[in-house]
């Protein structure tokens, strides 16, 4: 019989815990954990080579990392997982781990690509309505790209259209990945505890929220090199916070 889960309250400071047992995981498994962070490093790379002559496609790529990242984590969650049950796996274990529950696993994934694909078409109106009808593009690379973008009002108002999809993203799937790693859950009732997790830890997890996007952001301003290690380490991490903030009853 599958156990329930109940959702449990946090304290403030609780994200620099989940980041300190992350660390714990990523030297325990660090050939693994830096295989995933080389496959995301490079998923960057790819990112900019194939979008960066259009400003919008480059933009909207670029932030999907945020909101594609609970996703692109799920063989690190396995990596903590199997850490704290004391098992001993191998990096394919952790790839195929989807095959634990793979049909909710794989309606999540949809879901995110739904999201993704819209942000894309948002992006590109926005870019449309302060760019003229047609979409810009450049000769001199992404670095153009990203200054076509610069413009204040603009920015202003894409900040703000991102920051709203992200925050519908993170509640959704904030712990709803891991759960779902755990066991034949469906994906409608992980991203309702994901919600109900963000609703009753809302201070918690807001700071947990900053502390990604910083980190991930980081990374980024370090041409992706720095994603090597950032990535495995808030997917570890968000294990961590979903073991916290949930209780078998």
């Amino acid at each position: 019989m599958q156990a329930t889960l109940s959702i449990q309250q946090v304290p403030m400071g609780r994200s620099l815990i989940w980041l300190k047992r992350g660390a714990q995981d990523f030297a325990a498994r660090p050939l693994a954990s830096l295989s995933y962070g080389v496959l995301l490093a490079l998923t960057g790379f790819l990112i900019v080579a194939l979008a960066g002559r259009y400003p919008h496609l480059l933009t909207a790529s670029i932030s999907g990392f945020f909101l594609a990242g609970p996703f692109l984590g799920i063989g690190l969650y396995r990596l903590s997982q199997a850490r704290e049950a004391g098992e001993q796996i191998t990096l394919w274990d952790s790839l195929t781990a989807w095959r634990k529950n793979p049909w909710s696993i794989g309606m999540f994934g949809v879901l995110l690509a739904f999201i993704l694909l819209s942000w894309e078409r948002i992006s590109a109106i926005l870019f449309a309505l302060f760019h003229g009808a047609g979409l810009p593009t450049v000769s001199g690379g992404w670095t153009d790209s990203l200054f076509i973008a610069a413009d204040p009002a603009f920015l202003m108002v894409y900040l703000v259209a991102g920051a709203i999809l992200a925050a519908i993203v993170f509640s959704l799937s904030v712990i709803a990945l891991p759960m779902l790693l755990t066991g034949p859950i469906d994906p409608v009732t992980a991203a309702i505890a994901s919600v109900t997790a963000v609703r009753k830890n809302t201070p918690a997890l807001l700071i947990w929220a900053l502390i990604i996007v910083a980190l991930i952001t980081l990374g980024m301003m370090t041409a992706f090199i720095g994603l090597i290690v950032i990535m495995p380490l808030v997917a570890h991490a968000t294990w961590h916070a979903y073991r916290d903030l949930t209780k078998e009853d």
